[in-house]
């Protein structure tokens, strides 16, 4: 392995980057309301313009762990995997004109307080708390993943890296509030944006010019998007990549509270739809960018791969292993490379410290104790902070899990599709009620948690690579061929899958148990003879309307039923 080179000049880059990450937060707890209510630490007021927060929706799940992945995906399995930008550009408009509008009328700090109106305080309870279980194990793992990724490549302590990372995070995210959150998404995206460039810079120039990255791909077989079949077995298809990215962006963008609560922080929903729009440019150039990356480094290490050399132990330390050994050369990049890598493990943990703070006080603090209007602030700060601490312990305690770690990650994507599916269901219908979304809910993640971690399971199949270039002997490991068919199908099921099943599942469990084990909703509960059609999708709510052709002198919103102060004439 390649000699870890850190220089004075890259710690001065990654120094100034946690700096001005906590100069931003400082700013903002001083300047303007001081974040002194909870509509500014949370909401950033309600008035924010749409670069910052359509780069946030962005920075907010574009983890280290998304950015070492892709690469080293594309670089072993072939850039198959950028077709699920298509599924993007499918996914903005359904999550902006169907989703979205419902989440912004109602004007709820969390998302789940939705599910409470739309059927009881059960779901609204499972839902916010599988959120939070969910978010806490994934931002342990953003946390520590990259720490000891590039602990091995370059030097870079692991303990300081989780130290000196989580406690900057914690503290511009806990002092500043959602303006420090969005502005440091600001600065972060373009450090990942510099890393990632400047691996395909140097690739191209490493190889001959950037078309000659696509000539050495192709003949290595990387550029094979002929894949078109309706196997669920097969990792990496246009059906699983599109359906399943469909999925998965739908479950992160149209529902999940981290990112409906950025789409709040504008005045208006039809600049909360450009900052969605905005966004899927931006997220989809750094996808491709990252791809077109890994088929650079592929293309500088066509004749002697890093992984079977023992350059590297893992397929994630391929990029930064491409950093030290291509560009140390050149005082303060490796520095660059690092800090855009950190930025995006910074920008997914802040957003998630702010998120689950909300999330916190109004579905757990708020629903048994009546905290006065003066305190909420202050204990909203002190939810952020402590969530920012416990992601610091699971980063620390993380390397004595060992398979936790996937399966941290496998939750996050087997909890998607059924939280979708039970929103779907909310908006969709007028027949689902609590039980039925409840059982489906449970059920759907129970099933795709077991699909998704049963085992034995096979492993999935690299591209060819070469060591014939390395200069000295490699010893290749021969790996036995299996036979697909002596394992369980289900757990041969492409991970791809897991989303859009989950979704379907609640969708059918979700639809039967409501229409064979009928229950009063809550509008029947509260004495109204028909649901309020803002809890429904515009096309539906539209159908309502006319339907039962409300009069405003009359009708009142089925928020009313929960809190007189949210009351609104139709």
């Amino acid at each position: 392995m390649t000699d870890p080179v850190f220089g004075v000049w890259d710690w001065l880059i990654m120094a100034a980057t946690m700096v001005a990450s906590m100069a931003i937060g400082v700013y903002f707890r001083f300047s303007g309301g001081k974040q002194k209510t909870n509509e500014e630490y949370l909401l950033a007021d309600r008035n924010m313009s749409i670069l910052p927060v359509a780069v946030s929706l962005m920075a907010s799940f574009m983890s280290a762990i998304t950015l070492l992945g892709v690469t080293a995906e594309n670089y072993y399995y072939g850039m198959k995997f950028v077709l699920i930008n298509i599924a993007y550009g499918i996914a903005t408009p359904i999550a902006s004109s169907l989703y979205l509008p419902v989440f912004f009328g109602l004007q709820k700090t969390s998302t789940y307080e939705y599910l409470e109106l739309r059927f009881g305080p059960q779901i609204r309870l499972l839902a916010s708390l599988t959120y939070t279980l969910q978010m806490v194990l994934y931002n342990g793992i953003v946390l520590y993943a990259p720490a000891i990724v590039l602990e091995s490549v370059t030097g870079l302590n692991r303990l300081i890296s989780i130290l000196v990372v989580g406690i900057a995070c914690t503290i511009y995210s806990t002092l500043g509030g959602m303006k420090a959150v969005l502005f440091t998404d600001l600065l972060q995206s373009f450090l990942m944006y510099s890393a990632v460039f400047s691996v395909v810079v140097f690739t191209s120039i490493q190889v001959g010019g950037f078309g000659e990255i696509f000539v050495i791909a192709k003949e290595g077989g990387r550029l094979d998007f002929s894949n078109i079949s309706v196997d669920p077995t097969e990792r990496h298809t246009w059906w699983s990549l599109i359906i399943g990215g469909l999925s998965t962006y739908l479950s992160l963008y149209a529902v999940n509270h981290t990112q409906v609560q950025r789409l709040q922080t504008v005045s208006t929903l039809e600049r909360s739809q450009k900052c969605l729009w905005w966004s899927w440019p931006v997220l989809s150039l750094l996808s491709v960018t990252t791809c077109i990356s890994g088929l650079g480094i592929y293309a500088a290490y066509k004749d002697c791969d890093p992984l079977t050399a023992h350059e590297i132990t893992a397929i994630d330390q391929l990029m930064p292993y491409y950093v030290v050994d291509a560009m140390r050369h050149i005082p303060g990049l490796p520095g660059l490379f690092v800090a855009g890598i950190f930025s995006a493990s910074l920008s997914t943990i802040s957003a998630s410290c702010n998120a689950l703070a909300a999330v916190t006080l109004h579905d757990y603090v708020s629903r048994w104790w009546n905290v006065p209007p003066s305190y909420m602030a202050w204990m909203t700060k002190l939810a952020a902070c402590c969530f920012g601490l416990i992601f610091l312990a699971l980063a620390f305690i993380a390397q004595h899990l060992g398979g936790v770690l996937q399966a941290a990650l496998t939750i996050f994507g087997a909890v998607g599709g059924p939280l979708l599916g039970v929103f779907t269901l909310g908006m969709f219908t007028t027949y689902a009620n609590e039980r039925g979304v409840s059982v489906g809910l449970i059920s759907g993640m129970a099933v795709m948690l077991w699909f998704s971690f049963g085992s034995p399971r096979p492993a999935p199949v690299k591209l060819p690579v070469s060591v014939e270039g390395c200069g000295f002997n490699v010893t290749v490991p021969v790996v036995p061929p299996t036979n697909p068919s002596d394992y369980f199908y289900p757990y041969r099921i492409s991970y791809m899958w897991t989303s859009p099943m989950g979704f379907v599942w609640v969708i059918v469990v979700g639809s039967i148990i409501s229409l064979l084990w009928r229950q009063q909703q809550p509008w029947e509960r509260a004495g109204q003879s028909h649901p309020d059609p803002a809890l429904f999708t515009p096309p539906l709510a539209k159908r309502l309307r006319a339907k039962f052709e409300e009069k405003p002198s009359v009708q009142m919103s089925s928020a009313c039923a929960h809190d007189s102060s949210e009351c609104t004439v139709l």
